[in-house]
């Protein structure tokens, strides 16, 4: 059985549940009984914008086939993936390249949080260079890109200013490591060396006017629905000689496994920790939805399937 599109309503978020086969591996992909996938925003954006594609990229599961030619994972492994779409069903053919193993001490839950917003923060921080003592801010930081991204900057020695909802959401971006947390974007005290926005709209531009001289504005996507707007006169009498970079996480797939194998293995080590703020069975997709949907969930939402792949 799987999910096959997503229907908004009112103010309800609601799916649709078809039965399927289970699908037919190429040669060099394994199938998998997906016991935990998360939700992210973005996705619930584009299926409202009319995506026809199955929902679901990030999975966890175990396989219950190994690939025809060898590679990836034997069977019975555990493992996580971030795959292109349909991942929000029962089984899941994957290329074995986007399977990571997972070891005994990370859950199917905590990996299946891992991917989208861990990729997408890994990157960023890769796109940002050498942090180590430098400022950066961070707009959005209530999401799950933002806590992945605040806690591995912060330990790669950035002084990270987060801009977060509420204190009360605030409160965990401080446990992982930023030095200061603002409920509103005119209350961070700049200059920054690099700035990264997710919001679009004003907030590009009014975060593009934080930085210091030679400062690199990192942007990743406008959650507020609204094309990113600057002012460039005001730029002219504010930060001079500032880069502007836009990064798409999923321009760098073909580094998918390495990535996230990396992102387990820090999580194996205690070196970062996944923020999940629903757990629930997937019968309640709808609910849950709705519930990332409106900004009530901090962190990832993950929905378990552990009564589907027993059965």
């Amino acid at each position: 059985m799987s999910i096959s599109t997503f229907l908004p309503s009112g103010d309800d978020a609601l799916v649709a549940f078809s039965r399927v086969g289970d699908p037919e591996p190429e040669a060099d992909e394994a199938l998998v009984a997906v016991e935990a996938f998360s939700v992210n925003r973005g996705e619930i954006m584009l299926l409202a914008d009319g995506r026809q594609d199955p929902p679901g990229k990030d999975i966890a599961g175990r396989v219950v086939r190994a690939a025809a030619d060898g590679s990836g994972p034997a069977e019975g492994a555990r493992v996580v993936a971030h795959i292109e779409a349909g991942g929000w069903s029962e089984r899941v053919a994957v290329p074995t390249g986007r399977l990571v193993a997972l070891p005994d001490g990370v859950s199917s839950e905590v990996a299946a949080a891992l991917p989208l917003a861990g990729l997408t923060a890994w990157r960023l921080l890769r796109a940002a260079g050498d942090v180590a003592g430098r400022r950066v801010l961070l707009t959005g930081a209530s999401g799950g890109v933002g806590h992945y991204f605040v806690e591995l900057a912060a330990g790669a020695g950035a002084r990270v200013t987060a801009v977060s909802a509420t204190p009360e959401r605030g409160e965990r971006l401080l446990a992982l490591g930023a030095e200061a947390v603002v409920t509103a974007l005119e209350d961070a005290e700049g200059p920054f060396d690099v700035a990264i926005d997710s919001v679009g709209g004003e907030s590009f531009g009014r975060t593009l006017l934080k930085l210091g001289r030679g400062g690199l504005l990192l942007w990743y996507g406008q959650a507020s629905g609204r094309p990113a707007l600057a002012d460039f006169f005001a730029v002219g009498r504010g930060p001079i000689d500032v880069t502007i970079r836009s990064l798409f996480y999923w321009a760098e797939a073909e580094r998918d496994g390495e990535d996230l194998a990396t992102l387990v293995e820090l999580v194996a080590a205690g070196r970062l920790h996944p923020e999940i703020g629903v757990t629930a069975d997937w019968s309640e997709t709808p609910r849950v939805l709705t519930a990332v949907r409106d900004r009530r969930v901090r962190g990832n939402a993950v929905l378990t399937l552990r009564a589907a792949t027993a059965a």
